[in-house]
């Protein structure tokens, strides 16, 4: 089954409109697990409930509410915030383009792939050979799930991919971490052993070639459990090395 859109809504720069549809890159393939009773195996409930009435609440009853200074919340329905966004909840409003090597990886979150909308073919090509043949990255502002979101449009092969971003007050500055200060600078002759190092594993990157290993082998616990097998933990050999001393390591390493 082919995948279906998530959103559809329009590309905007200067006075050109870009039909777009998007779809999600990526598809969770994470272990889901349940909460269950451990006497029964009864699977565990969640309720809604209130804590001043002490009785359950049923979901149309339930607004959004954003909890002011005084601990008072100002209640605010679908509808409600809808109306902030405007029309710009069908819009991705190009403000600059932009060479993609400037930004730093930090500031990307999500990709998505776009997709051209009804009657947008042409409008679509065209922007994705302008940004192919400048080399730059259109930045534009998107409304989705009642959150603005600062994205990256860029040429994806043949298509046209979209990655959502942080703002810039939401990436932590490396300045801020509490790191040690470096005793001394690496010796030549360990530049030297870690540049051999690092060519003995250079390789062609092939997203085939890695595979979730830590999944593959919860399956099969939970696959050996279901079966009635007793899981014992067995000790795993570890490739960290107990030293010091740095040359030794990097020696042991080719």
């Amino acid at each position: 089954m082919a995948p279906r859109s998530i959103w559809n809504g329009t590309i905007v720069f200067g006075l050109v409109n870009v039909p777009v549809k998007v779809y999600s890159a990526t598809e969770s393939k994470s272990i889901h697990f349940h909460q269950v009773h451990l006497s029964d195996g009864a699977r565990i409930e969640h309720r809604l409930v209130c804590p001043k009435e002490d009785k359950e609440v049923p979901r149309d009853e339930i607004v959004k509410g954003y909890e002011l200074s005084n601990g008072s919340f100002v209640e605010l329905a679908k509808d409600e915030i809808a109306a902030a966004a405007g029309e710009r909840s069908k819009l991705i409003d190009v403000e600059h383009f932009v060479e993609g090597e400037a930004i730093d990886p930090a500031f990307y979150d999500k990709t998505y792939y776009l997709g051209a909308g009804d009657d947008g073919e042409d409008a679509y090509r065209l922007l994705r050979k302008a940004l192919e043949t400048s080399g730059k990255v259109a930045i534009a502002r998107w409304t989705f799930h009642d959150r603005e979101r600062l994205v990256a449009v860029r040429p994806l092969g043949k298509i046209l991919s979209l990655q959502t971003m942080n703002f810039h007050d939401e990436v932590v500055e490396v300045d801020d971490l509490d790191l040690p200060s470096p005793q001394r600078n690496p010796a030549d002759r360990e530049i030297e052993m870690a540049g051999k190092l690092v060519k003995s594993l250079a390789a062609k990157f092939e997203p085939e070639t890695y595979e979730d290993t830590y999944r593959e082998a919860v399956l099969a616990v939970i696959k050996r459990k279901a079966k009635g097998e007793e899981i014992v933990e067995e000790p795993e050999e570890t490739k960290q090395q107990d030293t010091d001393d740095l040359m030794a390591a990097l020696e042991a390493s080719l």
